[in-house]
């Protein structure tokens, strides 16, 4: 879509300075690579000497931040969040597509589901008796829904996705193409040199405003429910056990493994690929860097890294102190050798007298 820098002034709350308001922009783009025509974003002062040779028609900036590099010509949208308004700004000129209220022929659907008003169900999506769907979500097409699923409004649930009987999705759900909502939990218990597979009767809960990436499995409760507070946002080829307690506001990056029973609580970070094991609880907005292995409670507000993950600022100490172990090794070999001089010397002058 192409709008002018006063339009998008406009919708993003910024005030023009410098720039010609009716130049019209087409599209959005890093301000190491914006050509004309197109707007930007100066994020952080870091950036700024890119401003002075940018091409842009036109950039965000802080009310916080001064410049006088910016190019003649270029049109310096002035606000209180330039990042947020930059995002505004690519959803004006981005608009979503538009997706249509109907239920495809190729659909299976049994009888006695609850559709809301609005919905889209897509080719070849089949779902399953006394599920319910909300208003206004869209199913797309090769979606697997279990019977007694409940799924909110405003919901998307992309192609691919299989979600398992009795799941509870709140509002405003996006779920990712290829992921598995509330499969059976690895339990297994072991007798007479055979695994007993522990039955999986519980649940999966989503709750408001959660996103779920492609190929994410989200495993069901083996008796309660597999919890995903309000807020959460959870990367792609994320494995979470069963029984997990995830909290409000959590981040789960890429690759990460939660094994069961684990509590993850509000606010809190699991960087990529990062693994969690079984009935460990990781405190409020505490981080898990990437890579790491937690295999104990982790505080409130801390930071730990490593395997087994330890105190950010002691691990990267101890990776310090590794690094000087050739030099040391060396030097050691040094003073070996110069013992075992100085003892084949005492042995001379003993056998001299």
């Amino acid at each position: 879509m192409t709008l002018t820098i006063e339009t998008l002034s406009k919708l993003c709350q910024a005030k023009i300075s410098n720039g010609n308001p009716e130049t019209k922009i087409t599209a959005a783009a890093d301000i190491m690579e914006a050509k004309e025509n197109q707007i930007t974003v100066l994020s952080s002062p870091k950036y700024a000497k890119y401003l002075k040779d940018s091409k842009a028609s036109a950039c965000f900036i802080s009310d916080k931040f001064s410049t006088t590099d910016a190019p003649e010509g270029l049109a310096l949208l002035v606000c209180s969040d330039p990042e947020i308004s930059f995002l505004e700004a690519i959803s004006a000129l981005y608009p979503a597509k538009k997706i249509p209220s109907q239920i495809a022929p190729q659909s299976a659907i049994a009888e006695n589901v609850k559709l809301g008003d609005l919905i889209h169900i897509g080719a070849f999506t089949s779902i399953e008796e006394n599920s319910q769907i909300g208003d206004n979500s869209k199913i797309f097409a090769n979606v697997q829904i279990g019977s007694d699923v409940k799924i909110g409004k405003n919901c998307r649930i992309y192609p691919q996705v299989v979600i398992y009987d009795h799941t509870e999705i709140a509002d405003n759900v996006i779920i990712h193409s290829g992921s598995v909502i509330g499969a059976d939990g690895f339990g297994y218990k072991y007798r007479n040199n055979q695994h007993i597979k522990v039955p999986h009767v519980g649940n999966v809960i989503i709750e408001n405003n959660v996103e779920i990436g492609a190929n994410t499995c989200i495993d069901r409760g083996a008796l309660g429910s597999t919890v995903i507070g309000t807020g959460s946002k959870i990367d792609n080829l994320v494995q979470l056990g069963h029984n997990n307690k995830v909290g409000r506001n959590v981040i789960i990056c890429g690759q990460s493994g939660v094994s069961g029973s684990c509590t993850i609580e509000d606010g809190a970070i699991l960087a990529g690929s990062a693994g969690i094991a079984d009935h460990v609880t990781i405190g409020q907005q505490a981080v898990v860097m990437a890579r790491s292995g937690v295999s104990q409670d982790i505080k409130p507000k801390t930071q730990v890294f490593g395997f087994p993950a330890k105190e950010r600022k002691i691990a990267w100490r101890e990776l310090a102190a590794l690094t000087k172990l050739p030099e040391l090794f060396k030097k050691f070999k040094k003073l070996e050798a110069r013992v075992e001089d100085l003892e084949n010397l005492s042995k001379a002058k003993d056998g001299d007298t």
